[in-house]
């Protein structure tokens, strides 16, 4: 059976980001496809309505989800909007699904906001959708402290350089893991992409390798 992944970038990337990991679900079996957005000038709520159009475009049976970043409140937006059932699976990756530290500072000051664009609203807040379940959802996080995000004066500790762990815990989350990378390096890191693709056919996470996230219950 065909299975497709729609991977989804974030705020500041075109998806050249997403390029290795790309490779990797391509080498593993996977149709993969990348949707691609701007911020500016639309927030989070338009934007899921284009990806939903992108993704009714697609005529695989199984499609599944990989979001990095703001990819991931763009995702949850969709799903909200548009509650469908379908076979597949969904792993958020450094998703400020709890709001961002960061983003608040950038947004705060008016000589930094315009980089964010309208990604604050619904967003970047933490005023994002509630998950409710409809299908398997992993939570990937970073502990490498060392990114872009500490040039604003990061996030608390435990983080990955712009997004603290506590940032993207889902509450209603299949599972979720921590691991020692970065906000991007997680996109090169092999060790993220085996994680994803396990858990695309599993629904769960390797945790034997990996340090498990033990409470997912904040909303």
């Amino acid at each position: 059976m065909r299975e497709a992944v729609v991977l989804i970038h974030g705020v500041w990337s075109v998806g050249v980001d997403l390029l290795r990991l790309r490779h990797r679900l391509k080498t593993a079996g996977y149709e993969c496809h990348t949707f691609n957005y701007h911020v500016w000038g639309k927030p989070p709520a338009k934007i899921a309505q284009r990806l939903h159009a992108f993704v009714e475009t697609l005529d695989a049976p199984v499609i599944h989800f990989v979001a990095h970043s703001f990819g991931g409140i763009v995702l949850l937006h969709m799903f909200d909007q548009f509650p469908f059932s379908s076979q597949g699976r969904i792993v958020l990756m450094g998703a400020p699904v709890n709001g961002s530290a960061v983003g608040q500072r950038i947004i705060k000051n008016p000589m930094t906001r315009w980089m964010l664009g309208q990604s604050y609203i619904n967003g970047l807040s933490g005023d994002v959708p509630e998950w409710k379940g409809w299908q398997d959802i992993g939570v990937i996080a970073g502990n490498f402290p060392v990114g872009l995000g500490l040039v604003a004066g990061g996030p608390s500790l435990p983080h990955d350089g712009t997004v603290s762990v506590e940032e993207t815990a889902l509450k209603g989350a299949t599972d979720a893991i921590v691991l020692p990378v970065s906000h991007l390096g997680m996109l090169i890191s092999a060790e993220v992409a085996k994680q994803v693709i396990i858990f695309l056919r599993t629904g769960k996470f390797d945790q034997e390798t990996t340090t498990p996230i033990l409470d997912t219950g904040i909303a």
